[in-house]
């Protein structure tokens, strides 16, 4: 199982994905940050995949969660390229070209969990902030096919999925069709408690 408290109150099965909803100044991106930094003080891995900031920020905003040095935490950047950026991929930081590579994204992904299979991490905690950036620049059919991939990937490696969303830029319909795709929804308001509902 992974204990996801003191963050959120509950314990999830391997192989769950959550979906993260709130405004964009709900906190969505500190909670799913803090539930993976629990993951790598325990030993597991972590992969987050930015549409919004660079690795490096993402990496020091982790930093101030726990130390990670010598530890299994990886950057999927979809970023730094786009913004002309001439990067190479590394052990820890691996870059897509864009959001709107999906395809890249995924194949980022296997590659990062790959690398962690191989060092004998069989726990992944992975978030993905934000997919309001992927609906941005893409249609929902395009973002619900990658996704059911994408989560299907994570279930496939017994991992924990944490995907966040700006609900406030989306229809109710748009929001409902992704809803589908995950376990759970997590409700994140701008204040007051947050609130987890597991399929």
């Amino acid at each position: 199982m992974y204990d996801l408290n003191p963050h959120l109150d509950a314990e999830v099965a391997p192989g769950t994905n959550l979906l993260l909803t709130g405004s964009p100044l709900s906190g969505k991106r500190s909670l799913a940050m803090d539930v993976l930094a629990e993951g790598t003080a325990d030993g597991d891995g972590a992969i987050v995949v930015t549409t919004k900031d660079g690795a490096e920020r993402v990496l020091r905003d982790y930093e101030n969660r726990t130390p990670y040095e010598g530890k299994p935490v990886a950057v999927v950047d979809c970023v730094t390229r786009q913004q002309g950026a001439d990067v190479r991929d590394s052990d820890r930081i691996k870059y897509a070209s864009s959001p709107v590579d999906m395809t890249g994204i995924g194949i980022k992904l296997s590659e990062f969990l790959q690398a962690f299979g191989d060092r004998g991490i069989d726990r992944n905690r992975v978030m993905v902030h934000s997919l309001s950036t992927l609906l941005m620049y893409a249609d929902l059919q395009t973002v619900f096919r990658f996704l059911h991939v994408f989560t299907g990937r994570i279930q496939s490696v017994d991992g924990l999925g944490l995907f966040s969303i700006d609900s406030s830029a989306h229809d109710e319909q748009s929001l409902n069709t992704l809803k589908q795709l995950f376990d759970g929804i997590v409700t994140v308001p701008d204040d007051g408690d947050v609130e987890i509902r597991l399929a």
